[in-house]
């Protein structure tokens, strides 16, 4: 790809605010449909909701007071994909390189979901301070042809 992404602002972008556990499902939901009206394939489509749903689930057991998803349309050299954020202002990650790591939970889990993100999307970053929050930006893309 040659220049950086953006989304197409207003166009096809979903905002759900995650305060309550039923609020994962919905998140889930609108990954889905907007995958779906972009004529993702099925792995993508689900690539993406698997990604949401985990992002979500964290932003409700992690962050203090939840946090949002937004989900954008890209259209980057003719291909279009699919860019969520999930951004709180939780506690925060003390250590990410450890956070990244298969098996690391601090909240009883399995510890495979940040990875899992990573894997299922084609781009993931992540930063968080202390005290402050955590933003993470995945990006899935449609296969080239």
């Amino acid at each position: 790809m040659n220049e950086v992404a953006e989304p197409a602002r207003g166009v096809g972008q979903v905002t759900v605010r995650v305060t309550e556990e039923h609020h994962i499902w919905q998140a889930q939901r609108a990954a889905k449909s907007l995958a779906r009206s972009l004529a993702l394939p099925q792995v993508a489509t689900y690539s993406i909701a698997t990604s949401v749903s985990e992002l979500a689930s964290n932003l409700f057991f992690h962050a203090t007071c939840g946090g949002t998803i937004t989900l954008a349309v890209l259209r980057q050299d003719g291909r279009v994909g699919v860019e969520v954020v999930a951004e709180d202002e939780g506690p925060g990650i003390l250590d990410i390189e450890l956070a990244m790591q298969d098996g690391f939970t601090t909240n009883r889990g399995l510890g495979g979901g940040l990875p899992g993100v990573q894997r299922l999307m084609d781009e993931f970053e992540i930063s968080s301070s202390p005290g402050t929050g955590t933003r993470v930006v995945a990006r899935k893309w449609e296969p080239c042809r």
